[in-house]
């Protein structure tokens, strides 16, 4: 399985200012093609064992600060990140044959903007957050069924679902932002925002 890839080039002159204007261009590409979950992005974290972990999340803020996503705080990745404070996240748009990954420390959000954020979701998003274990192991499928029934009707006269303490947002800060663009005979295309001391500098790498 094979394929020469000739959708796309991607020079220096081509890059927005900022590793985060970037960004946002290539999801709203992604988004305006068609491709499904086009903030979706690969996970990686470890532990204090060199164990490494992944998992597909979407990002939910891209800004100068970092990429923001939300979970679970007792899941598998939150410990990890927890011990390690590192990650490393890749935006797969395969069908554009382009990727960009973001790597970098982590940090966690405020109260305050999880709660933000929380406000947006569904009610039955908000409830699964509330019944599910994450990463726990369970009974079966109806055991997890019954713990949604149980919080559907804890809060079922309530307007408004409250944000578990058990759960909230991350932001990854960025060290390293790559973009590449597949290119023909594997003359691939990966120019990185890399952080120094002075501010961002751009590079070409060897693919």
């Amino acid at each position: 399985m094979r394929e020469d890839y000739r959708a796309a080039t991607l020079d220096a002159a081509d890059l927005a200012p900022t590793w985060h204007e970037q960004l946002h261009a290539w999801i709203a590409v992604a988004r305006d093609a068609g491709l499904p979950d086009a903030n979706a992005m690969v996970l990686a974290t470890g532990d204090e064992e060199h164990r490494v972990t992944t998992r597909t999340v979407l990002a939910k803020d891209v800004d100068a600060a970092g990429v923001t996503f939300f979970t679970n705080y007792t899941s598998e990745k939150s410990h990890q990140l927890r011990q390690t404070r590192q990650a490393s996240a890749t935006f797969p748009w395969l069908a554009l044959q382009r990727q960009a990954t973001v790597v970098g420390t982590v940090e966690l959000l405020s109260r305050e903007e999880t709660a933000e954020y929380w406000r947006t979701r569904p009610r039955g998003s908000q409830l699964g957050a509330w019944a599910s274990p994450q990463s726990a192991v369970v009974r079966d499928r109806a055991a997890l069924e019954e713990l949604l029934a149980t919080v559907t009707e804890r809060f079922a006269g309530d307007e408004e679902v409250p944000p578990p303490p058990h759960w909230g947002g991350w932001r990854l800060v960025p060290t390293h932002v790559e973009f590449w663009q597949g290119r023909t005979d594997r003359l691939h295309d990966r120019l990185r925002f890399r952080r120094t001391d002075p501010g961002w500098v751009v590079e070409r790498l060897a693919p």
